[in-house]
């Protein structure tokens, strides 16, 4: 396996598990990681995301050579990688990821498909995609902008230049900023405070602003109405 998981308390901790190629995405961690986390569900309030080693996860393995593909083929691998976004966002409560080291090309775009980012002030970030002549997936067309604004979004993504922690904090895409060795740590303690919240109100937020990103203003208050009268009138556990 690519990927080890365990529920601790109420919080899952799962890891991507490839240390000796610093986390870097194959085929079977991108399904890994996706089973991981949709088993999460109904067993964790929340999911911290982590990589074992010296490295968060360093992209895409160029190492590992692709077998010869028709576009259907293509397709496929890259919706593979895509559901890592996909259930990272259908899972009801907050996934949070936990970042040192590389968090390069796909692997900085799990960490930006999160609900949550805490990083190590030693984690490097960056897309590295258009150097190597891949294309981003996991979304991050989308989220990118709304993060850092179009211009920005396109310097990161054309120049593929390397930042630092406390600059992808400046940007918008870190929510703590941590010395390094505590970021699991930290990512755990926050996570551990969706315990003693309510279930349904943390996953109707969690789920209008995924909704809003999708949506027109107008959607977005409609979505929120729905919430609200989903919220009125429970016990909030």
């Amino acid at each position: 396996m690519t990927v080890r998981s365990e529920v601790l308390d109420g919080v899952a901790l799962i890891h991507l598990d490839r240390p000796h190629r610093l986390n870097a995405v194959t085929d079977a961690l991108s399904i890994d990681l996706a089973k991981a986390l949709r088993a999460a569900e109904g067993k964790a309030v929340a999911v911290v995301i982590a990589g074992v080693g010296r490295a968060f996860c360093s992209g895409h393995d160029l190492r590992e050579p692709l077998p010869e593909e028709d576009v259907l083929a293509v397709r496929a691998r890259v919706e593979r990688i895509q559901e890592v976004t996909r259930a990272i966002r259908e899972f009801s409560g907050p996934v949070i990821a936990a970042v040192h080291g590389y968090a390069l090309g796909a692997g900085f775009e799990f960490a930006l498909g999160c609900d949550l980012v805490v990083a190590a002030r030693d984690a490097i970030f960056g897309f590295p995609e258009v150097e190597v002549g891949l294309s981003v997936t996991g979304a991050v067309s989308r989220l990118l902008p709304l993060l850092v604004g179009p211009l920005r979004a396109k310097e990161l993504l054309l120049l593929g230049e390397r930042i630092t922690a406390e600059r992808a904090a400046d940007l918008g895409m870190v929510n703590r900023l941590v010395e390094p060795g505590e970021h699991e740590k930290v990512a755990l303690e926050l996570a551990g405070r969706f315990r003693d919240r309510p279930k349904l109100s943390v996953a109707l937020a969690k789920r209008a602003v995924d909704r809003g990103i999708d949506q027109s203003v107008a959607e977005a208050m409609a979505t929120e109405v729905d919430h609200a009268v989903l919220t009125a009138g429970t016990d909030h556990g």
